[in-house]
């Protein structure tokens, strides 16, 4: 009888050993797709970070906070940001009435031709966009920033975008 005992104990042991491998072994499977699938995923990512940050260096590239050799023009003025300090006396123009100054066009729409982004290029030119609520254009700005740090501005071209 005891032996009966034992060989029904060993088997139950056995098959419940046997559930706890099977069980197991189907969590570690389900896991190791589960990473697979993760590190696919993290690999996508990280080509798309790096495509951001190529991006990212190439619009850079014309900019006068990534220019040394054109921020060096700056250095004798201690500016701490000579880029925004540009381009707020820029938006200045802005403040005038009517049309900015900088800007050939009237406005066609009622209102004023104003400059709404600015991207300094580097020590001598400026590209903006210029609007008046519902046509716009884009100009190059060529830019003198003075020892007393006022700024003459000069236009150099423009462009109007126009609807077909």
């Amino acid at each position: 009888m005891k032996t009966k005992i034992f060989i029904y104990l060993f088997l139950f042991s056995a098959l419940i050993n046997l559930y706890q491998f099977v069980s197991a072994k189907n969590y570690v499977d389900r896991e190791t797709a589960k990473n697979d699938s993760l590190s696919i995923q993290n690999d996508k990512l990280q080509d798309s970070v790096q495509s951001l940050l190529l991006d990212r260096m190439d619009l850079q590239y014309f900019d006068l906070d990534n220019n040394d050799d054109a921020f060096a023009y700056y250095e004798h003025l201690n500016m701490e940001n000579p880029s925004r300090y540009i381009s707020d006396k820029l938006l200045e123009t802005n403040e005038q009435s009517g049309n900015n100054p900088l800007v050939p066009y009237d406005g066609m729409s009622g209102a004023p031709m104003k400059i709404n982004k600015i991207k300094v290029l580097n020590h001598k030119w400026i590209i903006a966009d210029f609007s008046d609520g519902k046509y716009w254009g884009e100009i190059l700005i060529e830019y003198y920033l003075n020892d007393d740090q006022s700024i003459d501005f000069t236009t150099l071209d423009h462009l109007l975008y126009t609807r077909s």
